[in-house]
């Protein structure tokens, strides 16, 4: 009896001898461990290793907000941030007002709203309407660490470059010379340009009419200036394409269906190509390039259940085109161009968020996210004038498509 009662409490000192070990050991690693027990499972001793802390570094909770105009601006870049809070589960979305360029205090009200929430770390916020400057400003006084990426930006390139991380713009200057030449691929005598004076403010929109007076005028057709009144003016975006739908057919009784007619507006594009198809004129291109702007509404084009979906889109776009008559007399890029901006932009701050980027601007990681979502006939290039370079504010060139032919093709002037 006596022995086994010593060897019982033999035993016993044993065991408190290997639990005083483990608890002076414990504090070198609980503090890397620990953070992860809840979401990991129960692991067994051999699984304890010091390897463990490295994995929950990389993950740190963040989101992404994305900023677009409402449905009646421009109805697909709303969805495009839809079809990105599809893809990932961490988006959170906002807009800007109708009437942007006199509600710049709501604007920046809803950027400043994003990034309220700590776990917002990028805001991709397209279009860049005015007022984005300031919104950024007032992001980062409370927010400097705030990755941001800008698409169809309305404000002086310096500035904006200055101000947001990564710039994109549909290459306005290239357009320049670009539209004028598909013009007179199809057959245009004269070309309207519908603008105001705002648009005609911003410098990249500027540079690209006086591209377009010069291609014209060495291609032979004639350019004419029309002034169509601003959807941010007082008759709203239903007065100004009220004008469209009616000043089309005025233009085309004085110059003849050979005319090509393109506006620098979002909103115009849908009764612009209304008016285009009932007088048998010329469509170069929407504005913001691609098959989701103007056409399905314009076509009666039901889009339900193919968001995004650019082969379906062009197919469907070429079978009514082809009804009317007019698959030779209307183009446009075949990819959408602000939705692919949306999509590039919310790729990269994943990227970025995740760690997998070189500092905040890195022209590698974007090319590659480019090729990805647009594949090789889309391409970025740093925005130049005669003050120099601007590396992160990069005009984004797509194909055209030849809605007569089905063909994809760069155009050649």
């Amino acid at each position: 009896m006596t022995k086994k009662l010593l060897c019982l409490v033999l035993a016993l000192m044993m065991a408190l001898t290997l639990f005083g070990c483990r608890a002076q050991n414990a504090p070198a690693t609980a503090p890397a461990t620990e953070p992860a027990a809840p979401a990991a499972e129960p692991a067994t001793p051999d699984e304890a290793t010091p390897a463990e802390p490295a994995a929950e570094s990389a993950a740190e909770p963040y989101k992404i907000g994305i900023l677009t105009g409402t449905v009646s601006q421009n109805e697909e870049e709303f969805r495009a941030a839809e079809k990105m809070g599809g893809i990932y589960d961490n988006i959170v979305t906002a807009t800007y007002p109708d009437n942007f360029s006199t509600e710049t205090e709501t604007t920046i009200a809803n950027a400043v709203a994003l990034a309220s929430d700590p776990e917002v770390k990028a805001i991709v916020f397209v279009q860049a309407v005015p007022g984005a400057a300031a919104a950024i400003d007032k992001v980062r006084e409370t927010r400097p660490d705030m990755l941001f990426i800008c698409g169809v930006v309305a404000e002086d390139p310096a500035i904006m470059a200055s101000k947001a991380d990564v710039c994109f713009l549909a290459d306005e200057l290239t357009m320049g010379d670009s539209i004028p030449a598909l013009a007179a691929k199809m057959g245009a005598k004269t070309l309207i340009h519908y603008s105001f004076a705002r648009h005609l403010s911003y410098a990249t929109i500027a540079a690209r009419r006086e591209k377009m007076i010069a291609a014209c005028e060495k291609l032979g057709i004639a350019f004419v200036d029309v002034t169509a009144p601003d959807p941010t003016g007082d008759a709203g975006v239903p007065g100004a394409q009220q004008f469209i739908l009616e000043d089309v057919p005025r233009q085309v009784a004085e110059y003849g269906k050979d005319t090509a007619f393109f506006s620098t507006n979002c909103a115009m594009q849908e009764p612009l190509q209304v008016a285009i198809l009932e007088q048998g004129a010329i469509y170069p291109q929407p504005c913001c390039p691609g098959p989701y702007h103007g056409f399905p509404a314009a076509l009666g084009i039901d889009v339900a259940g193919h968001e995004g979906d650019v082969d379906y889109m062009l197919a469907a776009i070429k079978t009514k085109l082809e009804e009317k008559n007019m698959a030779g007399r209307m183009s446009t890029w075949t990819l959408p161009v602000n939705m692919t901006m949306i999509e590039i932009g919310t790729r990269y701050a994943v990227e970025f968020c995740e760690g997998r980027t070189n500092g905040r601007f890195d022209m590698d990681v974007l090319n590659s996210v480019l090729k990805e979502v647009a594949g090789d006939g889309a391409k970025l290039t740093p925005y130049a004038d005669a003050n120099g370079t601007l590396d992160n504010f990069l005009m984004f060139m797509g194909s055209y498509y030849d809605f007569s032919t089905g063909e994809t093709y760069a155009l050649e002037y």
